[in-house]
């Protein structure tokens, strides 16, 4: 199975911030639509970061209620992993639980598509 079938099923529907909003911008979508990460995104939806509710407490842990202030681009991990619809689940599962991240953005001719997470994978590998 690949992540097609994930995407086919949940939507390609993907919650997205740009790097110059307000990490408080982010945890505002975050909280409201109930996610444990943002892609961030630049022109032409082209991925260029992801920030997780990790990565706001780390900064919320180090800088204190300023990084509230900060720009997610100043947050966000940088190099973020990324898959395509033919990618095998397998293949997905295996290098989300090696890099020790949830949330895999679905790219296609360098455009976001979707976003996959962890649990998405666990229940379709686990479906009968």
């Amino acid at each position: 199975m690949n992540v097609k079938a994930i995407l086919d099923d949940k939507g390609t529907d993907v919650a997205t911030i740009g790097p110059t909003a307000a990490v408080a911008s982010a945890v505002d979508l975050l909280a409201q639509r109930g996610l444990g990460a943002l892609v961030v995104v630049g022109a032409g939806l082209r991925v260029i970061g992801i920030i997780s509710e990790q990565d706001i407490v780390r900064v919320l842990a180090q800088r204190g209620a300023t990084a509230l202030a900060q720009p997610v681009g100043q947050v966000m991990k940088r190099n973020v992993a990324t898959c395509n619809r033919a990618e095998m689940l397998s293949s997905v599962m295996r290098r989300m639980t090696a890099g020790k991240f949830r949330h895999l953005p679905v790219v296609e001719r360098n455009q976001l598509i979707g976003v996959v997470s962890i649990g998405d994978v666990a229940r379709v590998i686990r479906a009968p």
